[in-house]
Order: structure tokens, then C-alpha cells, then sequence
């Protein structure tokens, strides 16, 4: 059995991944014996992969000669699968999936195979093949290889140091087996690196409530943040709440605002009431309640700073839902600085307290991405009444981007004729979500004449049609011709 990667690979995502599989798979059976998933090519790649090869092995191509042990290993045929685990370079990744095949003796040859690799490479099997064991789990018959590589984790993590003892995520690990569990703690893989959270958590010996925190508050995973932070939290000190208090993500900042109170520092919640989560500031709140405090007051006081409101006070503010604030957030609509304009927007919204249209309009056009676009979604109630030739005139791909976007937004909601016509001039925007997103709204059109009644005649929509004729096929556009009452 030959170990083809680190399993520290991963791609930009699960579906990504799985088309990279089914590719290689296909040129695979298309006769390039080498078309088998890289070295530390992610599960996903060799589930696809392996999948594919098996579901379109019989489809009268004509596969490499001799057949390399990738394919041989797919082959919708058991006694082929059995006889190709006997070979020396067979893929460690396609002997861990048939692990889990529906044929006993090629599952019983692949698990002897892989309880093998588990004792003689132990430090290797478990780095290259952790990831992919998770996937497998969850088959009808998945659980021997989890149960197989949980035991040899365990094992790996009792002849280690302490776990709380490794290195952090940018220190080098120390001593093999510590470096194995270190570097699932750090794999790119979510599932691998939970599953090895969980492990850390249980193993031997007790838990270093610091470590757990200074973990938690560097983890960019929120499910495995969470399990650091649920363990650090069980044995708190003041260290440990002000390190989960700093973390970047948002869910554990929470957790460690709210613990202030159990430590007897509610009076510390003012300091986040302007957080940039909603989440931390909800908790703040909270805690500066239970102190006998009015977040309020300290809402007010903090817009009113002489140095500048923050826009995350503002958005605090707004969460107050106080009618009396409504005047404060009209007045910093026109503040200097765009974050606060935005927050203030945003705040106005959320109450649904009324800004004028013209006031809206102009803000369309605001330097500020994020104020161009909450005046958008101010007047999106208003689309019907606003000027068509308004927004179009914003169209221009060389104008601002986020203006365009905020243009084409009100123009969708209206509908219509003026929806067909921004989506036709923005099918081939340099920018990709709004191309896609004026493809979408193209497609989607049925065109019949009825459906513009009064808005437009035949010939402006077969201009249109024209234009965007390259977004469908021959048989969508002959239907959506006919449509129209083009014969030629």
C-alpha cells in the first residue's frame, strides 16, 4: 500500500473538490493512466474520484493497458478490487474507501491493509488518512475505520506529552507522536480538526484552562472554537475570560463578555458595548444591565463622543429600539465618516422610521460602498416610484461598482421592462457576481410581449433578445423567438 500525501491539503471547498475528483476520473477512463487525484489532494477528491470511476467504468471507453491500480481499485467488479489490494503501490486513499465496500472479501483484505499500515506507519497513516477516515464513518459500514483510527490517536496522545503541552498553532511541534495530534489540531480540515479537539478534550490527563482559551480565541473554525471554549469556561480564572474576551470570533468573545459576570467584572461590559459583533454587543448589554447600568445612557454618551462616534455604537444604539433615538440617527446620516453614515442607515431601517426618498437618492451616489448600499435597501419599499432613467444612468461599468450594484438592486425590485433592460446591459459586467446575477435575471425572463404590456413593444424586446442570444441554446432561444413572433 503506498501513502500518496499528508492529508494537509485541502481544496477552495467540498463541491470544488468533488469536481476535481470526477474530472481525474474521467480522464482516467479516458484512457491517461495518470490521471489520479496529487499527493494531499483532500477527501472529497477521493471519494468523487473513486465514485465515478466505479459508476462509469462500463461505458464503452477504452481504459489504459495495462489498467493502473487506481482504476483497478474502482472496478465495479469485487474479485477485480480484491486481486488489485495485493498490489504494492495501490493509493493508501482507495484502500481506506474500500474499507467500507459492500463486498466482504474486498472489505476484510482492504481493513487487514489498513490495521497494517496503522502499526507499522502509525505517524504517517494517521496525517494522510485522518480526513478521509471521518468521511468514511459515516457509511453503513464505516464505523470499523473510525473506531480503528480514534484508538490509534488515543494511543498516539498517551505517549505524548500532555496535550495542553503542545505547540501552539505557529510553534513547531516536538516529538512524533505530539506532532501528529498537533497537526490535526491544526489541519485545514474542519471535520479532522473537531474530531481532534474532541480527542484533546478527552484524552489523558486534565485540561489547561488556558491553553483551551488561547486555542479557542486563535480558532478560525466556530464549532471547534466552541468546544475550546466550553472547556476553558469550565474552569475560568481572570486570565481566561480576558483571553476569550479578545478572540477574533465573535460566538467566543460572547462567551467570555458573559462569563464577566460569574467573575464578579459586570462593570467591564461598557468596554464591548460598542463590539463589532451584534452577538457581543447583545451579551454586553446584558451584562451591563445586570451591573444596574442603562446601556442606553452609555449609547447616547458614546455617539456624542466629540471625537467620533464608532459605527458599531451606532448600530448599538439602533438596537436599543428607542423611539427617541430616531432624530440622533437621521442627524448622523450626514456625519463625515461613511461607517457611521451606513450604521446610521442601517439603524433607521432596522426601526422602520422614514427617511425621504430624495434624501435616499442622493445617497445612492456616496463614496462609501456600504452607505450606497444601505440607501439602496432604504428604498427598495419605494422602487415602484422612483425614476427608471434615474438608476439607469448608473449603470455605466465605468462608474463605481457599488453604485452600479445599488442601481441594478432597485431596478430588480421595480421589475418589468426596466429589470430586463439593466440586466441586458449588465451581461457581461467585468464584475462576476453582478454578471451572474443579471445572467440569472435574463434567463429567467419568459418573454412574452403580455408580460410588458404597455412598457415596451416587439421590437425593443427582440432587440433585447438579440443581445442576450448567447445565454441560452438553440432550443431556448428558438422557444423565446416564438414567443416574440420572430419566424427567421
Amino acid at each position: 500500500m503506498k501513502r500518496t500525501g499528508t492529508g494537509t491539503e485541502t481544496g477552495t471547498g467540498a463541491g470544488t473538490d468533488a469536481a476535481t475528483g470526477r474530472a481525474l476520473a474521467e480522464e482516467l477512463l479516458d484512457g491517461c493512466a495518470a490521471a489520479v487525484p496529487a499527493p494531499g489532494a483532500g477527501p472529497d477528491v477521493w471519494l468523487a474520484f473513486a465514485e465515478q470511476v466505479r459508476s462509469r467504468a462500463h461505458g464503452g471507453r477504452r481504459p489504459p493497458v495495462p489498467a493502473p491500480p487506481a482504476l483497478r481499485l474502482c472496478h465495479p467488479r469485487g474479485w477485480v478490487r480484491e486481486a488489485a489490494l495485493a498490489e504494492p503501490d495501490a493509493p493508501a486513499e482507495l484502500v481506506a474507501v474500500l474499507t467500507t465496500d459492500a463486498a466482504a472479501p474486498v472489505r476484510d483484505r482492504a481493513r487487514a491493509l489498513m490495521e497494517h499500515a496503522l502499526v507499522a506507519r502509525p505517524e504517517a497513516t494517521l496525517r494522510a488518512l485522518t480526513p478521509l477516515a471521518l468521511r468514511l464513518g459515516r457509511r453503513s459500514r464505516g464505523g470499523w475505520i473510525l473506531e480503528r483510527f480514534e484508538e490509534a490517536l488515543r494511543r498516539q496522545a498517551a505517549a505524548a506529552s500532555p496535550w495542553w503541552h503542545l505547540p501552539g498553532p505557529s510553534a513547531p511541534p516536538h516529538g512524533a507522536a505530539g506532532a501528529v495530534l498537533a497537526e490535526l489540531l491544526d489541519c485545514p480540515d474542519r471535520q479532522a480538526r473537531q474530531f481532534a479537539v474532541r480527542l484533546a478534550l478527552t484524552g489523558p490527563g486534565r485540561a489547561d484552562a488556558l491553553e483551551c482559551a488561547r486555542r479557542a480565541a486563535a480558532e478560525p473554525d466556530p464549532a471547534a472554537a466552541g468546544l475550546w471554549t466550553d472547556a476553558a469556561l469550565a474552569a475560568a480564572d481572570d486570565t481566561v475570560i480576558d483571553v476569550l474576551a479578545g478572540a477574533r470570533t465573535p460566538a467566543v468573545r460572547a462567551a467570555g463578555v458573559t462569563a464577566l459576570r460569574r467573575a464578579g467584572r459586570a462593570a467591564e461590559g461598557v468596554s464591548h458595548l460598542a463590539d463589532r459583533s451584534a452577538l457581543v454587543r447583545s451579551c454586553a448589554r446584558w451584562l451591563v444591565g445586570q451591573d444596574g447600568g442603562d446601556p442606553h445612557e452609555h449609547y447616547r454618551w458614546l455617539v456624542r463622543d466629540p471625537a467620533g462616534p464608532s459605527p458599531y455604537a451606532v448600530a448599538g444604539l439602533a438596537e436599543c429600539g428607542r423611539g427617541e433615538d430616531t432624530d440622533l440617527l437621521r442627524g448622523l446620516v450626514a456625519h463625515p465618516a461613511g461607517p457611521v453614515r451606513a450604521a446610521a442607515l442601517a439603524g433607521l431601517r432596522r426601526r422602520d422610521a422614514v427617511v425621504a426618498d430624495s434624501v435616499l437618492l442622493a445617497l445612492l451616489d456616496d463614496p462609501t460602498p456600504s452607505v450606497a448600499r444601505e440607501a439602496s435597501l432604504g428604498l427598495l419599499p419605494a422602487a415602484g416610484r422612483l425614476d427608471p432613467a434615474h438608476l439607469a444612468g448608473r449603470l455605466d461599468p465605468r462608474g463605481p461598482l457599488h453604485i452600479r450594484r445599488a442601481a441594478f438592486r432597485l431596478l430588480r425590485a421595480r421589475g418589468g421592462i426596466h429589470a430586463l433592460r439593466a440586466a441586458v446591459a449588465l451581461i457581461d459586467d467585468w464584475h462576476p457576481r453582478t454578471r451572474e446575477t443579471a445572467r440569472t435575471v435574463v434567463r429567467a425572463c419568459q418573454w412574452h410581449p403580455a408580460q410588458f404590456d404597455g412598457e415596451a413593444d416587439r421590437a425593443e424586446l427582440a432587440a433585447l433578445l438579440k443581445r442576450s442570444a448567447k445565454l441560452f441554446g438553440d432550443y431556448e432561444l428558438g422557444l423565446r423567438r416564438s414567443r416574440l413572433g420572430l419566424t427567421t
